[in-house]
């Protein structure tokens, strides 16, 4: 099977005489380039140039091939502008609903990313404590923390487990230590609140390690909450997957094993082959799976 990049370099080293110079244009090293160009010669088992000190000279058999070669990268050109094409043509709103606590850290350059990739897209995004009943058409994709998501006609996937565990700031931690163990909890301030949604699983955390009487500020939203901890005020109890990717903040505490709650990303039935809803959903999916990925490989010792 002849691979297309091996051939993109075959058509650069044809147009410019030497590895390097395609190197240059590829911006990949002269070593790469050289081994694409014996790649595709050991596929094809032909020799398609001649090596020299002065460069790289197509043989015969090179040069019969360059045509054809030429034909491929038109041929993947007009593939490439064509997909961008249906990029460009799938458009309309999506409402994306869910928490506070997500929508201010981690989607939004996730969001980001999907507005340059499609721009006709426009989200509208909901971070309304009231949970959006997507069967009633309130919201068109759903990013939920659950056990298992109930309700008539949804459909998605689990993401990745939902973990929880208390954080500080690294200026808290270099004024006041950074606790480590249950026992080194005394004396250390909680922060608590975060809009209802969150509050019920910190307060599940809370009460399941016998802290909620620390509790010494409580915030009404997460965006409070995490200027809360971030100024250096106390500790508090975060998603893993928020806290260990922001660079102000440290774990405490590993978190508690629980793979009952999950981040789920769901939409209706209904609206699972619309192009512009697919595109939201593959496109979240994918980034919040890595993330979880690099923040499982981060933790491994």
């Amino acid at each position: 099977m002849i691979d297309w990049n091996d051939v993109r370099h075959f058509l650069a080293v044809a147009d410019s005489g030497s590895t390097l110079s395609a190197g240059r244009a590829l911006r990949v090293s002269q070593t790469t380039v050289a081994r694409r160009i014996s790649a595709l010669e050991g596929a094809l088992a032909v020799t398609l140039f001649e090596r020299s000190p002065a460069g790289y000279r197509l043989t015969e058999a090179g040069a019969d091939l360059v045509a054809h070669a030429r034909k491929v990268e038109r041929a993947v050109q007009s593939m490439t502008d064509t997909a961008a094409s249906q990029q460009r043509e799938i458009s309309g709103t999506v409402r994306v609903t869910t928490q506070e606590i997500f929508a201010v850290t981690i989607l939004a350059p996730i969001l980001r990313d999907l507005h340059q990739a499609y721009p006709a897209i426009r989200i509208d995004l909901d971070t309304s404590e009231e949970a959006r009943d997507l069967a009633a058409g309130a919201a068109d994709v759903a990013l939920r923390t659950a056990i298992r998501p109930s309700g008539a006609g949804l459909v998605g996937r689990r993401l990745c487990d939902d973990v929880w565990t208390l954080y500080c700031s690294r200026a808290y931690a270099a004024e006041h230590g950074r606790p480590t163990r249950r026992s080194q909890l005394i004396g250390h301030p909680l922060i608590g609140g975060g809009e209802a949604g969150l509050w019920r699983l910190y307060r599940e955390w809370l009460q399941a390690n016998d802290l909620e009487a620390a509790v010494a500020m409580h915030h009404s939203s997460a965006a409070g909450l995490l200027a809360a901890v971030r100024s250096g005020f106390g500790l508090a109890v975060l998603p893993c997957l928020v806290a260990d990717h922001d660079p102000d903040l440290l774990q405490c505490l590993p978190p508690l094993r629980d793979d009952t709650h999950g981040l789920w990303l769901l939409t209706h039935e209904r609206l699972r082959h619309t192009p512009r809803v697919r595109v939201v959903l593959d496109f979240l999916a994918e980034r919040l799976t890595q993330l979880d990925r690099e923040r499982l490989a981060a933790s491994r010792p």
